[in-house]
């Protein structure tokens, strides 16, 4: 019996890439480095801010300059991600039907930890998720499945009563390697031809698709 919903965050509950892109380009911007569009910074996403900013770098940049850009990409995001961050449309109401039906919520994302919590509780204040983790210290980036049996632990539940829904092929690994369900869904950041090559367990095109798989 399926109890346990843990979903990606960035392209999954919300749209953030125009506030991970306007934070990037103006870090690079003050460090006199090239900047990039929504389109290829929508590639750069998934694997934290670590390898957001060292992909957006030029090649073979010093490890110094990649600290400091990181350091200032955290710094502007911290204080503008909310005008460049909205849930996609129908995710309120999704959660929402999710909840009302006794699942337990999470949320795992690959975004720095504190960032993570604020997103999550600022934007849903509403729904109650029973574990929200970030990329921290002792939690490796997914798709490495540690911060995913973690929450799995925290709810009390095995992995197989679990679903990881996310938009990426880094999710549908982390579901794979922590012995997970798992829904794709298309209105992210990854495209649907790499998504349906990954074997994802089902496809969702809109959140309403999400509460159906569950459901069914």
């Amino acid at each position: 019996m399926i109890r346990g919903l843990i979903f990606d965050l960035d392209g999954t509950l919300v749209d953030s890439l125009p506030g991970i892109n306007g934070s990037l380009n103006r870090a690079l911007e003050a460090h006199h480095l090239p900047t990039h569009g929504p389109a290829a910074v929508r590639g750069f996403i998934g694997n934290g801010s670590r390898n957001l900013v060292t992909r957006a770098a030029l090649p073979h940049i010093e490890t110094a300059l990649i600290d400091t850009l990181e350091q200032a990409f955290k710094a502007d995001y911290d204080q503008t991600w909310l005008q460049g961050t909205i849930p996609y449309q129908g995710i309120q109401e999704m959660l929402e039907s999710l909840q009302s039906a006794g699942h337990l919520l999470a949320v795992l994302s690959n975004k720095p930890h504190p960032f993570t919590v604020a997103i999550v509780e600022r934007l849903f204040p509403t729904i109650r998720f029973h574990h929200i983790q970030g990329q921290e210290s002792g939690i490796p980036h997914k798709p490495d499945p540690t911060g995913a049996i973690h929450i799995c632990e925290k709810m009390d539940l095995p992995a197989g009563d679990c679903i990881f829904i996310g938009d990426s092929t880094i999710d549908l690994e982390t579901a794979r390697h922590a012995g997970m369900q798992s829904i794709a869904v298309t209105w992210g950041y990854h495209d649907l031809q790499h998504l349906v090559a990954a074997n994802p367990g089902a496809i969702a095109a809109a959140p309403h698709q999400v509460v159906a798989t569950v459901q069914a």
